[in-house]
């Protein structure tokens, strides 16, 4: 299918990625596919835009499930239905995650909805994926992957309208971190990608929001917003377990802007 050989371990491989119809998701999903693994992943409403990444990719090497991340049976579903694709799952991408601000000035009814609705698709959801994963890896009794994309909002607070997400993300560091102490013995691998400001839709959506570009530019010395390969690229290598003895290590992709 593929001349992309930067990593031929990947060949073959199963992978479940959440939130791959768009931004790092999708690019991460493009990659995995171009190195020949075989990529299961979900999307919240873009059917189309999903149909036609599967149909470029191959219905061989790419299929997607629409789930709500915020349901729980959606969350049983989309696991079930990722190993049932090919008869079980390598490597679990936890890209996945609602960003939508709310003033601290809300109503406390929409303000405790909007909440737990963060906490459910950012935390929740990853913490049952995982829990899964672990007891798939576990009964297979061979290698298993689980990478979370965090951020620097995860150790340094996230901006007031948006402390539901910087929660949800200090809270998926210590739950991987956990794991990876919990089960390193058993070979499975977690890694923690601490993303800066990446251009995606998302990104650029809060730019509008949050009194533009120029605002965001100013923390970053590297002088440029990311792009979605920076980040799907460390995914990439990280599950191909040549950085086996790093598990749990949070690995920094912010152009210099929050480094710990």
């Amino acid at each position: 299918m593929t001349d992309d050989l930067r990593y031929p371990e990947l060949r073959g491989k199963n992978v479940l990625v959440t939130g791959g119809s768009r931004g790092i998701g999708e690019a991460t999903v493009r990659d995995f596919a171009a190195v020949g693994a075989n990529v299961f992943f979900n999307y919240r409403a873009s059917s189309s835009r999903s149909d036609e990444l599967v149909a470029e990719l191959g219905k061989e090497h790419a299929a997607a499930t629409q789930a709500d991340l915020a349901d729980l049976s959606d969350v049983e579903r989309l696991w079930e239905e990722a190993v049932s694709w090919k008869g079980g799952i390598d490597v679990v991408v936890h890209n996945a995650s609602v960003r939508e601000p709310i003033p601290l000035d809300a109503p406390t009814s929409e303000w405790d909805e909007h909440w737990l609705s963060a906490l459910r698709v950012n935390l929740v959801a990853p913490a049952h994926l995982s829990r899964f994963a672990i007891k798939h890896f576990l009964g297979r009794g061979c290698q298993g992957v689980i990478i979370g994309l965090t951020g620097r909002i995860a150790v340094r607070g996230d901006y007031p309208e948006y402390l539901q997400d910087g929660a949800a993300k200090g809270g998926l560091n210590s739950m991987l971190r956990g794991i990876a102490s919990g089960f390193a013995k058993n070979d499975i691998l977690t890694y923690l990608i601490s993303g800066g400001i990446i251009e995606t839709d998302q990104a650029r959506s809060q730019f509008d929001a949050q009194g533009g570009r120029e605002r965001y530019m100013a923390e970053i010395p590297m002088g440029e917003f990311g792009t979605v390969q920076d980040i799907s690229e460390l995914i990439l290598f990280l599950s191909t377990g040549r950085a086996r003895y790093s598990t749990g290590s949070t690995i920094d992709a912010t152009g210099a802007s929050f480094l710990h």
